[in-house]
């Protein structure tokens, strides 16, 4: 009952978040920590076994799947800066200072918090930039960086652990672990999308193929891990590889498995940032030895450092590589404001937290891991600190620094121009297959083909062309409301008929999917 209660709770603030000017991942951290004192609410302890291998897989999945694998490539070299570079460098400066501000915190147990706190979340990152409209370059290197530091975090963090509870882990001992999960969570996700896509190709069944997708993050990540290599990278190359080819598969599987994975990721993503809130009775347990003021200290310093500490690693490597004349020729201009946005975008989330509370309570020798309640607290608080402080202020700060708006002409005018080149060869084809007497059709049909061609080349053009004076519609706008209104009446008379008895409800469920696809087609996604 209160995992039913977790989820649809948090489902419909997520909706709620939708229709107010604040950001939902925040009004679901905001309500998760109100909601926690209530009494009579349970304790939601996250589990680092359940979060890791359950909740991070489909989260990982759906937002690579979103990416482009085309994009990430040509920004690779600033995503591996920030999710390899970025995440050790804080590592080591958020350690460092922790390990000057907190008396008696070991520099070892100092670096498991750093590494707890530095990479950036996933699903924080990928739900601010859908909302606030980042210019396209930002995006996909705020996705790229998400997706993959969490590999290099969760490397570092089991070799600071090690070192912290005496299992004598040495810097070079570290660089072989990350090598041997990076280089095997490659490996992986490459071996297995060759099968997984060959499967997703040769099923026939819309229903089978889409339970394929959603087996696929946790066998990649469950494979890799069970091979000591990143299961992080397995399940984002994997997602990778077959969102690239996801136009190799049928029509049907992808309508419906866009729509499965919308509704797990919005599932998901409700219920995670609703849990952030929900952990700060478990948090605040263990700090009965600390006065108020004296944690409150540690944490805004904690959280100083790592917002202060992600820009002075961003600027620097934004504008160093820029010293190679190759690098300024391919990249062009760039002006300080996005490297600003990037280093103010650096939320942390739920697998901060989640690493944080997989810390052991006791060390090899059995005495208690120095300082665990207090590293939990300031994971917490620095978690809730970058949603709030950075989530609340990227919005307006992007407004303020005016980013030149999308040029939503230039856009139209590239998708016309490709779908002039594809109606080009669709007519071509068409006229060969009909020259084929196997293929013989009445004049009426053939006729049909050629002027559904026409309309879908056409539908483009006529977004660049006079709006309505009235209504402010375009011609395709126009087109595609009356199609609408045609296809409801017609679905009100299949309905009609169906309560008369002229048709039973199997009749009506294929007349309606005939219909719904007709719609489907009529109208392009703007969300």
């Amino acid at each position: 009952m209160p995992l039913l209660l977790l989820v649809a709770g948090s489902a419909a603030i997520a909706a709620a978040g939708r229709r107010v000017p604040v950001p939902a991942p925040l009004l679901l951290v905001a309500v998760g920590l109100a909601v926690s004192y209530v009494p009579g609410v349970p304790d939601y302890t996250l589990d680092p076994h359940i979060v890791l291998p359950l909740l991070l897989p489909p989260l990982l999945h759906t937002a690579a799947t979103d990416s482009s694998y085309l994009d990430l490539r040509a920004q690779l070299r600033p995503v591996a800066l920030l999710s390899v570079g970025y995440v050790l460098f804080a590592t080591f400066v958020v350690g460092c200072a922790a390990y000057l501000i907190v008396p008696g915190l070991p520099l070892t147990a100092a670096l498991v918090l750093g590494a707890v706190v530095a990479p950036p979340d996933a699903v924080a990152a990928t739900a601010v930039a859908r909302r606030v409209g980042l210019p396209s370059r930002i995006t996909t290197i705020l996705q790229g960086e998400s997706l993959v530091n969490d590999a290099t975090a969760i490397t570092a963090f089991r070799v600071a652990l090690a070192a912290a509870v005496g299992e004598g882990a040495t810097w070079a001992g570290g660089i072989t672990e990350f090598l041997i999960a990076a280089i095997g969570g490659v490996g992986v996700g490459l071996v297995l999308m060759v099968p997984l896509q060959w499967l997703r190709i040769r099923l026939r069944e819309a229903l089978l193929q889409n339970t394929l997708s959603l087996l696929i993050p946790f066998v990649a990540y469950a494979v890799a891990e069970q091979l000591h290599a990143s299961g992080v990278l397995a399940v984002v190359v994997v997602a990778l590889c077959l969102g690239h080819r996801a136009w190799q598969v049928d029509f049907a599987t992808r309508l419906q498995e866009d729509a499965v994975w919308k509704m797990v990721a919005f599932v998901l993503e409700s219920a995670v940032f609703a849990l952030i809130g929900l952990q700060l009775p478990v948090v605040l347990k263990g700090l009965g030895g600390y006065e108020g003021a004296e944690v409150a200290w540690y944490a805004v310093a904690v959280f100083l450092v790592v917002a202060v500490a992600r820009f002075v690693w961003v600027y620097p490597a934004t504008f160093l590589p820029r010293l190679s004349a190759r690098v300024r020729a391919r990249e062009g201009d760039l002006s300080w404001r996005g490297p600003f946005v990037i280093g103010w975008a650096g939320m942390r989330g739920v697998v901060s937290l989640a690493i944080a509370f997989s810390i052991p309570l006791t060390m090899h020798d059995g005495e208690p891991f120095p300082e665990r309640d207090l590293i939990l607290f300031l994971t917490f608080t620095t978690v809730i600190g970058t949603l709030v402080v950075q989530g609340v202020t990227l919005p307006p700060l992007i407004r303020l620094l005016k980013f030149p708006a999308r040029d939503v002409q230039a856009e139209t005018l590239a998708e016309a121009n490709a779908q002039a080149q594809a109606s080009r060869a669709a007519e071509q084809r068409l006229d060969e297959l009909l020259a084929d007497e196997r293929n013989a059709l009445p004049a009426p049909l053939a006729d049909r083909l050629r002027t559904v061609l026409e309309r879908r080349r056409n539908a483009v053009w006529e977004r660049l062309g006079q709006a309505n004076p009235v209504t402010g519609e375009t011609v395709d706008d126009t087109y595609r409301r009356l199609s609408r209104e045609m296809i409801g009446a017609e679905r009100e008379v299949f309905v009609r008929l169906r309560d008369g008895r002229y048709i039973d409800d199997e009749m009506l469920r294929t007349l309606l999917r005939r219909l719904d696809l007709e719609e489907a087609a009529a109208y392009r996604e703007t969300a």
